[in-house]
């Protein structure tokens, strides 16, 4: 069994409902925050890490007017994962926000559906709508880590360990992926960018989208994959989610949480 964590870096407490929902419901603009998270799973026999994601650097926040909080390494040693000897690291997704932070990881392998690196490298980057949530360094880095044998390629629904159960979903970008993780109190499901917000699984979609119908199929995909208890999914940008579950230690209220013993 695994236990799972979900980890804070960074945060964008000026955004508001507009900036999150399709369609925007303007006589509701109210503020609502960001939150950007990495996650762990950590075996509990073996000690194994499996992060997903590895976010992105300081340098970017400022642009985006995120508020830089501290680095996705940083964050991971607050549950004892040192970033430098994790084996292997699942890339959810492209964009800028969930794959530049490469370097941190040095000895990793890095997981990716074939379907994100042929969108992020294909004919569909040259419009600047569908290319606009993605960096050229961060998918060219990528590049590099193929020819270093240090990328492994998944085509739809994989199990690459016991109990960790990677999920094509689609829809927010082309190949995204959603993991579902065994743990002792039963799955949890992270959905990264499958569900922005607790929310968002309730028929309000995030309107960067490759795909709407796969988006809002995800959403049902993510609850049955849960069980059919939505409180198991694990949205991946909900500051809700650092009140919803328990810290993951002493001192990490509103920074870590444990998603599952």
């Amino acid at each position: 069994m695994w236990e799972v964590f979900a980890l804070a870096y960074a945060e964008n407490t000026a955004r508001r409902r507009r900036n999150h929902f399709f369609p925007p419901d303007p006589a509701h603009d109210t503020p609502h925050p960001l939150t950007f998270f990495v996650w762990a799973a950590r075996h509990a026999g073996t000690g194994k890490a499996v992060v997903f994601d590895t976010g992105f650097p300081a340098d970017r926040a400022p642009a985006h007017g995120h508020t830089w909080l501290r680095s996705p390494a940083e964050a991971l040693a607050l549950v004892g994962i040192d970033a430098a000897s994790v084996e292997d690291v699942v890339i959810t997704h492209l964009h800028y926000d969930h794959a530049g932070g490469h370097a941190a990881f040095p000895a990793a392998r890095f997981h990716i559906q074939d379907a994100e690196m042929a969108y992020a490298t294909g004919r569909c980057m040259c419009h600047p709508h569908l290319r606009r949530p993605f960096l050229a360094e961060d998918v060219s880095a990528l590049v590099h880590r193929v020819f270093e044998d240090r990328v492994v390629f998944h085509d739809g629904d994989d199990e690459p360990w016991p109990g960790i159960r990677l999920l094509r979903i689609g829809g927010h970008s082309a190949g995204l992926m959603a993991a579902r993780i065994e743990t002792a109190s039963g799955p949890i499901v992270l959905a990264s960018d499958a569900a922005h917000f607790d929310e968002t699984l309730t028929g309000n979609p995030y309107p960067i989208v490759h795909d709407m119908r796969a988006v809002l199929e995800g959403h049902r995909r993510l609850i049955g994959e849960a069980g059919g208890d939505r409180r198991r999914v694990v949205p991946g940008h909900d500051p809700a989610v650092l009140v919803r579950f328990p810290s993951a230690g002493p001192g990490l209220d509103g920074i870590g949480v444990r998603l599952a013993p």
